[in-house]
């Protein structure tokens, strides 16, 4: 298997040494920043399987480097946020950001978030038909890792199709919260459940479901989501 190359940002050299250590040892080619500005700058150099994001960092923060990455790439984008920035963790996700990681953490745990959607966003080694789901107007490609609403190709993170895939797979079913972070977060999970609020969003705001659409991502009140087909 090819080496992964992974983006470390943050402006505190002792994080991005640290870590890099721990990614080095797992066989990870590691190219640092220490701005947002630099992060941009190398996304498009290195081009990275996978970057992990410091919010708080001097000439672009995180989330304007998110806001920029998202424009272009859906590559997957893990923060790393203070516990006292709650709000910057839920925009960052807003913004595009498929995980976050507190501040302070363990690295192990950082390396096992990493490897977990580098599982997850692992091409499928051929074309599987039971990896395609389409309704009205809406085409799921899991296997090709595309999206396509109204004839028009949708922009999704990784972590946005995941969470339309496990809604379209069980339509007119209501999906909780806490079943859809376990779907879809595959490992032991810190965050909460406003990850999915955010996610799901991001998810009608993209597809341009409404009303007059042939189906919605409906919320249940108190329980999760549900999509919906209308006949």
């Amino acid at each position: 298997m090819d080496s992964k190359t992974i983006l470390i940002v943050d402006d505190e050299s002792q994080i991005r040494e640290l870590l890099a250590i721990y990614f080095i040892q797992e066989g990870f080619n590691v190219a640092e920043a220490a701005d947002g500005a630099e992060a941009l700058l190398n996304m498009q150099e290195v081009r990275p399987d996978i970057i992990i994001l410091d919010i708080m960092m001097p000439v672009l923060d995180g989330i304007e480097v998110c806001q920029q990455i998202r424009k272009q790439s859906t590559v997957p984008i893990i923060m790393l946020t203070s516990r006292t920035q709650d709000d910057d963790r839920i925009l960052g996700l807003e913004m595009g950001a498929d995980d976050y990681v507190d501040k302070p953490f363990n690295p192990k745990e950082v390396v096992a978030r990493v490897k977990a959607v580098l599982r997850r966003t692992a091409a499928p080694q051929q074309y599987v038909p039971a990896d395609i789901i389409a309704f009205d107007d809406l085409t799921i490609n899991m296997a090709e890792h595309s999206v396509s609403a109204f004839g028009q190709p949708v922009m999704l993170t990784n972590k946005e199709r995941e969470v339309l895939w496990q809604l379209a797979s069980h339509p007119g079913k209501v999906l909780s919260r806490e079943q859809l972070l376990e779907l879809v977060w595959d490992y032991s999970y810190s965050g909460d459940t406003r990850t999915v609020d955010t996610h799901v969003k991001r998810l009608r705001k993209k597809l341009g479901s409404g009303p007059h659409t042939p189906w919605d991502i409906k919320t249940v009140w108190g329980i999760g989501y549900k999509f919906e087909v209308r006949k």
